[in-house]
């Protein structure tokens, strides 16, 4: 649990993770997976939230500006029951590449975040919080549900991953 102490602040943890019990050298299993955005469109994205309400969190050393990125659900095959989820606070929303013809403008800055269009916004695996908290899941087959600009409700922004997870935390 120590090496999770900011993703535990910024409670990207299940639930069993801030128990009364829970100690630094406590093992959590991590259900991790990339994820790549790009502006299909043809106005740039911007966060939702003035620049001068971004929030600064210290332990990571960025800002976040935008309550929730993106939101994570993982569903039973069968039943679609939602058994774990996680989110992705927005932290450095910036160009990380851009198609052909497209130029970067946004980099990961306490003024400039933002998406252009034709551009991506990348975040691999290994990046805190970019995973669903598995720890108390039984093995089984299971479906990832990724939505972007999770605080709007559009279907648009709607993606399904099938997996399964083995007992060795394999996702297939």
């Amino acid at each position: 649990m120590y090496s999770l102490r900011c993703a535990a602040e910024e409670k990207c943890l299940a639930s069993t993770a801030y128990s009364g019990e829970t100690t630094d050298y406590d093992i959590r299993v991590l259900l991790r997976f990339p994820q790549r955005v790009k502006n299909q469109g043809t106005a740039d994205f911007m966060p939702n939230r003035p620049r001068h309400t971004w929030e600064w969190h210290s332990c990571h050393q960025h800002y976040h500006s935008m309550d929730e990125f993106s939101h994570y659900d993982l569903l039973e095959v069968t039943t679609g029951r939602k058994v774990a989820e996680g989110h992705k606070a927005s932290f450095c929303l910036e160009d990380t590449t851009c198609d052909f013809g497209h130029l970067k403008r946004y980099a990961c800055t306490s003024h400039t975040q933002g998406l252009s269009p034709g551009c991506y916004d990348t975040y691999n695996a290994d990046i805190d919080c970019q995973w669903i908290d598995i720890t108390d899941i039984q093995p089984g087959n299971y479906i990832l549900k990724v939505r972007l600009r999770a605080e709007e409700s559009s279907d648009g922004n709607l993606g399904n991953f099938p997996g399964r997870r083995h007992s060795k935390g394999n996702v297939p």
